[in-house]
């Protein structure tokens, strides 16, 4: 499964951006995967920002809650990451994940810089 993420840029501070990632796979995997997008800021370890499952559910870690909105297309085997009210420590590189049982696949990474 490849996944193509795209979407990130440099913003200011309080602007907003959003990702994509695109999955190249059949329905049938995407459709009851957990879908997530991580991120890696320099000096950093890699973290989860936000996951969505089949049922549509979410979970977000606490600095992105009310910010950032995860949400899938199951039609277009697509998964977003809808982020405003930016801020700096938010410069990263973010990275979709799908996973499903023993199945795990990372998309190439997208680089968003937030300015002050």
């Amino acid at each position: 499964v490849q996944l193509q993420a795209s979407g990130g840029g440099l913003v200011q501070a309080g602007g907003s951006l959003r990702l994509s990632c695109a999955a190249a796979s059949s329905r049938s995997i995407f459709g009851p995967a957990i879908l997530g997008w991580y991120r890696l800021a320099p000096g950093k370890q890699r973290e989860l920002v936000a996951s969505i499952f089949s049922d549509g559910s979410s979970n977000y870690r606490d600095s992105v809650k009310g910010r950032f909105t995860i949400s899938r297309d199951n039609a277009k085997n697509t998964v977003y990451l809808q982020m405003s009210s930016l801020k700096p420590e938010d410069t990263a590189v973010y990275y979709c994940n799908l996973n499903l049982g023993p199945l795990n696949y990372w998309g190439q990474g997208t680089l968003v810089t937030v300015s002050s």
